[in-house]
């Protein structure tokens, strides 16, 4: 597969490595780095070992399309049901979208989509005041 090697070489060369010192690091054998950093291209196993050498995800790691090779995995949450959206005429506050979805994301979890599931049955929000939140993150194989 495709992979940025200036990136590789970038990151190696920060850490003051020489090609030798990064097979080591990583797992690997110095004749697999060469080629990695010559021809731009790795298997998924370099790859891998690669962006946990260096502390970054494979797919920043990957050229172009490796993005439409990254799985995914979700889960939905339920935000706060006890804090309304509305009700009656009088506004309640909204819950606290950031702190949730701040301690989501230390666990590497982002965003898709907030709904609620009045919304989804064509019912407007007002009667429970409910949010599911759906994230997603990255997962390799």
């Amino acid at each position: 597969m495709r992979i940025n090697a200036a990136l590789v070489r970038e990151l190696r060369e920060e850490r003051s490595w020489l090609q030798d010192d990064l097979a080591i690091a990583a797992g690997l054998d110095l004749r697999t780095i060469q080629p990695i950093e010559r021809q731009a291209v790795a298997s998924l196993q370099s790859l891998k070992a690669l962006a946990a050498v260096f502390d970054v995800d494979a797919s920043d790691l990957g050229g172009e399309g490796a993005a439409a090779r990254t799985r995914y995995e979700y889960k939905t949450i339920e935000i706060d049901p006890a804090t309304g959206f509305l009700t009656g005429l009088k506004r309640q506050p909204l819950p606290n979208f950031a702190g949730v979805l701040n301690r989501e994301g230390e666990d590497g979890w982002q965003l898709v989509q907030i709904l609620t599931p009045e919304l989804a049955q064509g019912v407007w929000a007002a009667k429970s005041g409910r949010f599911v939140a759906l994230l997603q993150r990255s997962k390799f194989d």
